[in-house]
């Protein structure tokens, strides 16, 4: 194994993950007033973030805008195609691997996490995507910054924070079961 390849054990929770977050698009409520879907799918994006390492979690996200843009149904709505990232919402999908980044490096500080500190690393991860997505609806859209807000931030910003909570609470419960059956492993989940 080269210095930067990723052991099967990490390759394997990648892909774990990048299924979960393929699921949880799945989870998509069309919103009438903008193009923007609401989704559960940032919720898986903040759990990978939140239960891998650096490498694996952005290989996870990697992966799954990969298969994404080959044309497999794993966007919101059983909708793949490169057209998804390079179209109104594409923003959105390609803020997931810098989110998943800088939640696990502020985790990657804390030795002893708990919900606070999770919320706390998924807050910028969250906005980063809000700037990313809104920016990039705002110039395919021709939308202004405040337009763009309007029907692709602002309405979102309750279940956001609300999915934000349930993945920091999702994420704690799954370190501490891990922890406790497997007290000898060092990895991200100790």
């Amino acid at each position: 194994m080269t210095k930067n390849s990723l052991p099967l054990s990490q390759l394997t929770l990648s892909a774990l993950f990048t299924a979960l977050i393929a699921i949880m698009a799945q989870v998509a409520i069309p919103m009438p007033f903008s193009p923007v879907p609401f989704t559960g799918q940032t919720v898986g994006v903040m759990m990978t973030g939140a239960l891998l390492e650096k490498k694996p979690a952005g290989l996870a996200v990697f992966s799954y805008l990969l298969i994404g843009a080959a044309g497999a149904p794993v966007f919101s709505m059983a909708r793949g195609g490169i057209s998804m990232l390079i179209g109104p919402t594409g923003g959105y999908l390609l803020a997931f691997i810098p989110a998943v980044l800088i939640i696990s490096f502020v985790l990657e500080k804390i030795k002893k996490p708990s919900l606070i500190n999770l919320t706390m690393a998924m807050l910028p991860a969250l906005i980063l995507i809000y700037a990313l997505g809104a920016s990039q609806l705002a110039f395919l859209m021709h939308y202004s910054i405040n337009q763009a807000l309007l029907v692709g931030v602002l309405p979102f910003i309750p279940f956001d924070l609300l999915k934000v909570a349930i993945a920091a609470f999702l994420s704690l419960q799954i370190k501490s079961r891990l922890r406790e059956n497997k007290p000898d492993h060092d990895s991200r989940f100790h």
